[in-house]
């Protein structure tokens, strides 16, 4: 399989990550009981998540290596952010979705630099 045509696994699992990431912060927001009902916390955490999801594709679609560092960036502290708001409302599944986000991150910068060498 040619580089050009291989899969982007980094940045298939950063998506999946914020999608399960969006379905745990769903559940907290709409679930009552789950002590973050209706917060602005957890909804912040649902746009982060799509928000991810977003620059998710973005990162699979580019070609640009100066764009992609940029964006690779910008995930890596949208991880962080939503990692940290998943602990800050005791939303611990979400925080493990968000370190599968940066293994699929890592995967995806690891992917790159074995291209460039290659």
């Amino acid at each position: 399989m040619s580089p050009s045509n291989s899969p982007r696994w980094g940045a298939i699992l950063i998506m999946a990550s914020s999608l399960a990431g969006l379905a745990i912060a769903l559940y907290a927001y709409y679930t009552p009981l789950t002590g973050v009902t209706g917060t602005l916390g957890a909804l912040i955490t649902i746009l982060a998540c799509i928000a991810l999801a977003v620059m998710a594709l973005a990162l699979a679609a580019l070609k640009g290596r100066g764009i992609r560092i940029a964006l690779r960036i910008v995930i890596l502290l949208g991880l962080a952010g939503t990692f940290f708001a998943g602990l800050l409302l005791h939303l611990w599944w979400l925080g493990v979705a968000m370190v599968a986000g940066l293994v699929g991150l890592i995967l995806d910068m690891v992917r790159a630099g074995r291209h460039i060498h290659s």
